[in-house]
Order: structure tokens, then C-alpha cells, then sequence
């Protein structure tokens, strides 16, 4: 659109940046001079031009380098310049040169042939002017009207030049960057609209007005170095944060460039600024994210092999339980370690919870009720210095998730509100419908639309930032020893997580925090669950002949006890190969009960697959150590699932469920 501009004025219209390459040029230019349109082409070198009048003898006899070399250097200065230049076609040009405020020049061409002439025709009337007074005033009004056009005309060029100019800074004004300069005494002389907004001016206010004064007292302490390194000749490039006018915290990337003059010297600096605040953001919630991503892979590792070592040390208690009926020392030391092991396989749970590998049953939630009810719950886990308080925003809402796996994130959220008020306060749960925007949405990488927000805060002592941003990690805890295990914010974190939701959390010390659970909505009304019936009697046990697939020794001893103890005779296998074998050859086998996770290339899921293939009436159990206690729960491929550890009991009702 400004070469199409530029094209409509009478007069030839160049302008070169400060390296002295062509920006832009109009076609009158290129006319007035027979230069090819091919020499248009922004970035073309001033010299080009030069050498090109000089080679087709433009500038008279001479040295063509001497003449090129004699120019260039006089453009080099920034210079407002004027000259006459007859060429050799007869056609006299008048060339002016203005220079602009980042040291390149605009330059108009002008043929003032005719107007040279009529000049000089003028001071051949002056002379002739005693030989007729009427004639000479006759041509003196006619020179006097045509002087009138030529002003009018120069007064078109400069209305053209100003024009020319507000297109460049509608130009650098669009640009996506904040472009500003200043001189060597700290002076912002130009400003883009961006840069100057960036800091609360308008580019006009900004002129001439110190760079402190511009920035403020803090962002200057924090960039004042590098200002000082750029005037004095070296390229800074630097990263700041300020406050912006809207009160939000923002991110810059700048560059100085140093603008050196003729002499050498640093007349002043080039800024060029670009807003990071995003892309902080962004690499800020990657880095969390794959954070707890590898954190979450790390304890479903643990979880697993954990729950393998407590399969033996809970199997092994209980048959030592059943060898000694009634003796002592089963009160005394068995009942506890068992007691113990559960707490244990329920920590493990916690762990399976924040690395999203526990399955869950997502069903439609009415939220207000469930905290109604959970706020009775925690009344008596209070002291009576510490107030309840609930609030619902929006009646009926329905949210999709694990009813009693939100009941137990909520509480341990209630019970740590409870923790950071010891001098007493005031708890409060509220939930609301949220609807997240864009932005919102992305910093909970969720997709924008309609959430359930329960939140929960407290008014006790809060936390920092630097604890703020662990607070999830698990096992970190800032309760004493002994208080706590570490692992409650990071089950919240993992349940929220997996069931498609997200975790804010906001907390200042000696204020309080507000930890809000966003949670997608049911499609369908909340359903009231209700007790099944008592299941009917499966398949006995006794006397079958069932084969054991585990590699771990000390499980598969301890799952064979328990299964001879049930009537069982037991077939074992070490991988699934070798158990894929024994179902190929041994055509008594009654039931197939196998770990999941197996080295040697056929795991638990692929010998089901393989059983089911080769002898579909044949049932399978798979023993899982990443899942946790859910009777029934079957796996992806519709294989009943057995979750470690397990008591006798019940591998007993998971073996004759098969029968129903």
C-alpha cells in the first residue's frame, strides 16, 4: 500500500536505512533517472545506483570509483543536503536529501528544467525590462504565476514527505514488538506505540523524557548495567519483569543495539523489546507438568513392587495367624504388623492415586449434598475454635467424578485447613459453577467450557512461594515428623488430574489459602447408588486344579498356601510362556491365576488373550499391584482383576465370583 502511495507523487521519492540500503522507492524515480525497475528491489545497496550513473557517464569524465567512493562517503553522513545535477540528456534534477531519526535519509528528485529555464527567461526580462514596462510587467506576472505553481508544488512534496513519514511509524507501530530509542544521555528520543504503552506513556509524552523517568525506579536498577554496557559499544541482550499499567505481572526480552556515529563514537541505542510473559508461562507449566509426570511414574514403580512385598508379608502373617489360633503371640505382635501392612497397602494406594494409575468409578456427583455431609464429618475432627462454614453459588451441581475418592480429597484438604489454623479461624467450602475462559483453561491444561469448583480456605498461616510450588511433590510435607506422610496434596493432585480436572492453589503467609478442586460437570442427574444383594454362591474350589503365574518366588509361595488352604491344587509357572506351555499340554487345568506384569515378552493380559484364543471356557484371574481394592473391577480386556496385596478371603471370593 506505501509503494502504491509513494507512486501517485510527481516527484521521485527514495529512502535508504542507516547501512544505506534502499527501503523503499517510487517508479517516478526510476523514471526521471532510466534506472530498470529490476533496481526497485528493497535492500539494494546506495552504491548500486551510484556506480550505475557513474558507469553510463552521469557524472561527467572522471574516474568512475573516484566518483562512486566520493558519494557514498558524502551520504554517510546523515546530512540535509540539496543539489542541482544536469544530466546528460539535457534534463536538469533538483535532489534533496532529509535524514531520519534511526540515520537513514529520505531523498526527492525533482525536474526542474522547465522551471530553470523560465528562470533564467526572468533574468533575460530583467535585462530587456527598460526596452518595454508593459510587456516586461505582462511576463513578470506570468513568471510571478508560474513561482506560485512551484510553490504549490513543493508544498505537495513536503504534505507527500509527512505523509511518508506517518505511514513508517504506522508501520513500526504495528509491528509485534516494543521499538524505542535513546541517545547517549539516557534521553528517549522515539518510541514505538507498544513500547511506550508497555510503560504507561503515549509515544508523543514519551520524547525526550528520560529513560528513569520512562521505566521506574525498579525496572531502571534492574537494566541500568546493561543501558551503560550498550552506550558504551557492546550488543546487550537482556531479560526484565515489571509491573504493567493493568497491574499484572509481565516478562520482556530486550536487546540494545548501539548506534555508533561517523566519528565512532555512541551516539545512542536501538531497543528492541518482545513480551516472554507467555512463553514464561508456558515453559514454567511444561517443566511442572513433566515434573510430576516423571514423579507420578517414579511412585506407580514403587506402588507396585511395595505391593508385592506386602502380598508376602500379609499372606505369611495370616497363615501364621491360622497356625496358632488363640496363642499370644498373635495378639501381641501378629494382630498389629497385620494392622500395620494395611496401613501400608493404604499408603500405596496414595501413591497409585497421584500417579493417576488407580482406576476409578466416575459417576454423576451432587456436589452440594456431598459437602453438606462431609462438613458434618469434619465438625468432629475440629476443635470448637475453628469455624465451618459452606456456601453453594449454584443449586444443583453436578459433577462427574469418584464419589468417595472426592470425599477423600476434600477431607484431607479440611483436615491440613485445620493443621495451619492452631490458634483457631475459619474453614469454608464453596462450590460454584466456573466457566473458563481460554487463558484460564490452558494454565489448567484443560479445554475451555463449564467446571464444578469446590474450594476450600482457610485463614491460618499460609504458605510462601517457594513452598506453594512443591506443594504437590510427594512426600513433602512441612508438618514435624511423625505428623504426616507427604503424601495427601499429592493424592489430591493425581485424583484430580485423572479424573479430567485441575488443581488451583493460592496462599499467602499469615493470610491464608485457597485450594480449589475444578472438576468437569456430569451430563447426566446425580443417581442414588444402592447395595446389591447378596451374590450368590460360585464356584468350589475344592479339588480344582488351578495354575499359578507369578515371577516373584516368595509371592507365588505364598499365593500357592493360599490357594491349598482353599482346596486348591496348584500348577506353577515362573512367565507367561512357560504357563501358555502348560495350558497347551495339561487339559485339567480349572482356572488360570496370573500376575500382570511378567518379563520374558508374554505378560499377564497377553496370556489372558492367548487363553481365551486357545480355550475360551477356561477362566482367568489377573493379580495386579498397581490397582487398588475395588471387587469386581475388571481390566481393559474384560479380565477380572485381583488387586495386591490380598487376603485369603479375598482371592477366595474373587476365584468363586467366576462361577456366577
Amino acid at each position: 500500500m506505501t509503494a502504491a502511495g509513494l507512486d501517485l507523487l510527481d516527484q521521485g521519492v527514495t529512502v535508504f536505512d542507516r547501512n544505506l540500503r534502499l527501503v523503499a522507492c517510487n517508479r517516478t524515480f526510476l523514471r526521471l533517472l532510466d534506472f530498470p525497475d529490476t533496481m526497485a528491489e528493497p535492500g539494494l545497496p546506495f552504491e548500486a545506483f551510484i556506480r550505475y550513473n557513474a558507469n553510463r557517464g552521469e557524472y561527467g569524465p572522471g574516474d568512475p570509483d573516484l566518483q562512486v567512493s566520493e558519494r557514498v562517503e558524502a551520504a554517510r553522513a546523515f546530512k540535509p543536503h540539496e543539489t542541482r545535477r544536469r544530466r546528460p540528456d539535457g534534463t536538469l534534477l533538483l535532489i534533496r536529501g532529509f535524514p531520519l531519526p534511526h540515520d537513514g535519509f529520505i531523498a526527492l528528485y525533482s525536474d526542474i528544467t522547465e522551471l530553470d529555464a523560465k528562470q533564467a527567461q526572468i533574468e533575460r526580462q530583467q535585462i530587456e525590462q527598460e526596452a518595454a514596462i508593459e510587456r516586461r510587467t505582462a511576463e513578470l506576472t506570468r513568471s510571478n504565476a508560474e513561482l506560485t505553481a512551484a510553490i504549490e508544488d513543493n508544498r505537495r512534496i513536503t504534505a507527500a514527505l509527512r505523509f511518508s513519514e506517518a505511514r513508517l511509524r504506522q508501520i513500526t507501530d504495528t509491528i509485534p514488538a516494543h521499538i524505542a530509542y535513546f541517545d547517549n544521555q539516557w534521553i528517549y528520543r522515539y518510541a514505538n506505540r507498544s513500547y511506550a504503552e508497555w510503560f504507561g506513556w503515549t509515544s508523543e509524552t514519551m520524547a525526550n523524557q528520560p529513560i528513569r523517568e520512562v521505566i521506574g525506579l525498579q525496572v531502571f536498577e534492574a537494566v541500568e548495567d546493561a543501558v551503560g554496557r550498550a552506550l558504551e559499544g557492546e550488543e546487550v541482550s537482556y531479560e526484565y519483569s515489571l509491573i504493567a499499567p493493568d497491574g499484572m505481572m509481565r516478562f520482556a526480552r530486550s536487546t540494545l543495539v548501539p548506534d555508533v556515529g561517523p566519528d565512532g563514537e555512541v551516539i545512542g541505542c536501538f531497543v528492541h523489546a518482545v513480551d516472554i510473559t507467555e512463553q514464561r508461562r508456558t515453559f514454567s507449566a511444561l517443566a511442572q507438568a513433566q515434573k510430576m509426570e516423571a514423579i507420578g511414574q517414579l511412585t506407580g514403580g514403587l506402588a507396585h513392587d511395595f505391593n508385592n512385598m506386602l502380598t508376602v508379608v500379609m499372606g505369611n502373617l495370616a497363615g501364621l495367624r491360622e497356625a496358632l489360633p488363640g496363642h499370644p503371640v498373635i495378639e501381641e505382635f501378629v494382630d498389629p504388623t497385620l494392622e500395620a501392612a494395611e496401613r501400608g497397602s493404604t499408603l500405596i494406594k496414595r501413591l497409585l492415586t497421584f500417579s493417576r494409575q488407580q482406576p476409578m468409578a466416575p459417576e454423576p456427583v451432587e456436589v452440594n449434598e456431598l459437602v453438606l455431609s462431609l462438613a458434618r464429618l469434619i465438625r468432629r475432627s475440629v476443635p470448637g475454635n475453628i469455624s465451618i462454614l459452606t456456601q453453594s453459588k449454584t443449586d444443583q451441581l453436578v459433577a462427574m467424578v469418584d464419589a468417595h475418592q472426592l470425599e477423600s480429597a476434600l477431607l484431607n484438604l479440611a483436615l491440613n485447613a485445620r493443621d495451619a489454623m492452631p490458634n483457631g479461624g475459619a474453614l469454608c467450602i464453596e462450590s460454584s459453577l466456573e466457566a473458563l475462559g481460554r487463558a484460564e483453561a490452558a494454565d489448567l491444561e484443560l479445554p475451555p467450557g463449564s467446571y464444578v469448583q469446590i474450594a476450600v480456605s482457610d485463614n491460618g498461616m499460609g504458605m510462601d512461594g517457594a513452598t506453594v510450588a512443591r506443594v504437590f511433590e510427594p512426600f513433602f510435607t512441612t508438618k514435624k515428623f511423625g505428623m504426616g506422610s507427604g503424601l495427601g496434596m499429592a493424592m489430591v493432585y493425581g485424583f484430580i488430574k485423572q479424573s479430567g480436572g485441575g488443581v488451583r492453589i493460592r496462599s499467602r503467609q499469615a493470610v491464608g489459602t485457597t485450594v480449589a478442586l475444578i472438576l468437569p460437570c456430569a451430563a447426566r442427574p446425580a443417581v442414588t447408588l444402592h447395595l446389591d444383594a447378596p451374590a450368590a454362591v460360585g464356584m468350589d474350589l475344592k479339588d480344582r486344579l488351578v495354575l499359578l503365574v507369578e515371577d516373584d518366588d516368595d509371592v507365588r509361595k505364598v499365593v500357592r498356601k493360599q490357594l491349598a488352604s482353599l482346596g486348591c491344587t496348584v500348577l506353577e509357572a515362573e512367565s507367561g510362556n512357560e504357563a501358555a506351555d502348560m495350558v497347551e499340554n495339561v487339559a485339567s487345568i480349572a482356572l488360570v491365576l496370573s500376575d500382570v506384569v511378567m518379563p520374558g515378552g508374554m505378560d499377564g493380559r497377553a496370556l489372558a488373550r492367548f487363553v481365551r484364543r486357545f480355550r475360551p471356557d477356561l477362566p482367568v484371574v489377573l493379580m495386579s499391584g498397581y490397582a487398588s481394592s475395588e471387587p469386581g473391577r475388571r481390566g481393559d480386556d474384560d479380565v477380572p482383576m485381583l488387586d495386591k496385596p490380598f487376603s485369603r478371603d479375598k482371592l477366595a471370593a474373587a476365584l468363586t465370583s467366576l462361577g456366577r
